[in-house]
């Protein structure tokens, strides 16, 4: 990536970051809490594909309908440091893929009984006025992680 931006969200859990961490990785986890967030935001929720190598160098691939078709996204993990710290590539789109990396860093931070989620996705600056939107996507996933797990 050359020039590049990022969107930022925090989230306050009342889950450990142990617990948090892990509903990242966990398939069942993740088709429960991403079908939440796209509801949330006004979608079907019809999760067609959730598949997860939970390792350095491990890919995901995550589907969803929607009123175009098939929604893909998919990635790689490059650090697994559990609890602390998730960070993998994260594209929807061959032409992400060939053309940029996008990255997405989600740290955990221990906060009392629960802990404190910040993601960050790093991107390449043509989606500068896309930063709203993702931030707000990425706040719906977290709100769904946080509403399974009380």
């Amino acid at each position: 990536m050359t020039d590049t931006i990022e969107a930022r969200v925090e989230h306050r859990f009342a889950s450990s970051a142990e617990r948090v961490f892990d509903a990242w990785l966990d398939s069942r986890s993740v088709r429960e809490w991403m079908a939440a967030a796209l509801k949330s935001f006004g979608l079907s929720g019809d999760i067609r594909r959730v598949e997860i190598d939970a390792r350095v160098g491990g890919r995901f691939t995550f589907s969803d309908m929607r009123e175009g078709g098939e929604a893909l996204h998919w990635g790689t993990y490059l650090e697994l440091d559990r609890p602390r710290k998730l960070v993998f590539t994260w594209f929807t789109s061959e032409e992400d893929e060939e053309a940029s990396s996008s990255l997405v860093t989600l740290t955990l931070a221990p906060d009392g009984e629960g802990c404190v989620a910040t993601l960050v996705h790093r991107m390449d600056a043509a989606w500068t006025e896309w930063v709203p939107r993702v931030e707000a996507g990425w706040g719906r996933m977290l709100s769904a992680i946080e509403a399974l797990n009380a």
